[in-house]
């Protein structure tokens, strides 16, 4: 996987996410995240799909996603 830089975490109100663990574990949860949509875009690609529209499809679901939490 390609270096990625260091993202820094922010609160709704602009806070900076300091705990090592929860920053430990949102970089898990991207690394996972990546690994699982290579997997798809290989398969997709694998079987013909147009790669720009397995990405459209993606950001489309990425952006149509909705926390299950209430602030």
């Amino acid at each position: 996987m390609p270096h990625r830089k260091q993202i820094i975490w922010r609160s709704p109100t602009g806070e900076v996410i300091a705990c090592v663990e929860k920053n430990k574990v949102l970089q898990e949860n991207l690394v996972e995240i990546r690994q699982i949509c290579q997997d798809a875009m290989d398969d997709a690609v694998l079987m013909g799909c147009d790669e720009q529209q397995v990405r459209a499809v993606f950001t489309e679901l990425i952006a149509s996603l909705e926390t299950s939490y209430q602030p």
